[in-house]
């Protein structure tokens, strides 16, 4: 006859040993219950991915048979997961508890949530790392395209020309509908009408033909008492012959 009190106790005692800082008893009347406390693990804490390790909380309780009959189990998140993405460690620790009936199996079931855990939050660390390249690539993708510009095929280059022609006509457009408006100056209108220029040159032609002078206008310079170069004495000097006669 199987003794389920002796079986029990010995697996308490090493569950204590193996967990001192996550194992903790509730109860012990009538049967044992306690709590044990699982953290995921990893080679990285993939801190730069924004993904931090998560704990959960199994609850045992014995039951009078066990380990002939699955002890009273549940599984409670405590950090960084919700309890929805638990409900495949839920089902797949009812199968371990069938595969080890008649064995204690405690710590096969926190062994087999620790590997699970892990899993799980590696997998989710390795998708959010796959989304933070797949975001980089893109972002590269977008900066390349800046410098690169837009490839030109014959399509795109009459595109562009057929568009490039209409504006260059509307501007054409508007300088002449400007020039209409606008009052020009006397040096844009000379520079414009070449009919000021032959008008200018005929005037100039004109000038050539012969010039009348008035002779009357000079007719009075006899009378002036006007003395020749030559009678000039270059020696002389006022007030000389005054002292010469004294």
């Amino acid at each position: 006859m199987t003794d389920y009190k002796e079986e029990q106790t010995n697996e308490i005692e090493a569950l204590e040993s193996i967990y001192p800082d996550e194992f903790e008893i509730l109860e012990t009347d009538p049967h044992h219950k306690f709590k044990i406390s699982v953290k995921s693990e990893g080679s990285e804490p993939y801190a730069e991915l924004h993904v931090d390790p998560a704990e959960i909380t199994l609850l045992f309780e014995y039951t009078s048979t066990y380990p002939d009959e699955p002890p009273v189990m549940e599984v409670l998140p405590v950090e960084n997961i919700e309890d929805e993405e638990l409900e495949g460690l839920r089902t797949d620790l009812l199968s371990q508890c069938e595969e080890n009936l008649g064995m204690v199996m405690v710590f096969t079931l926190v062994s087999y949530s620790l590997e699970w855990l892990t899993n799980h939050m590696e997998s989710i660390a390795r998708s959010a790392k796959e989304e933070l390249e797949r975001k980089k690539l893109e972002q590269e993708e977008a900066e390349r395209k800046k410098f690169e510009g837009t490839r030109v095929s014959v399509e795109t280059f009459l595109a562009w020309k057929a568009k490039f022609d209409a504006e260059m006509a509307a501007l054409r457009c508007d300088d002449k509908d400007d020039e209409k408006n606008k009052k020009l100056t006397g040096r844009e209108l000379f520079m414009r009408d070449k009919t000021l220029n032959e008008s200018d040159l005929s005037f100039l032609g004109e000038g050539e033909s012969e010039v009348t002078v008035d002779e009357s206008l000079f007719q009075d310079l006899d009378d002036l008492d006007l003395e020749d170069d030559d009678d000039i004495d270059e020696d002389y000097v006022p007030g000389m012959e005054e002292e010469l006669s004294d």
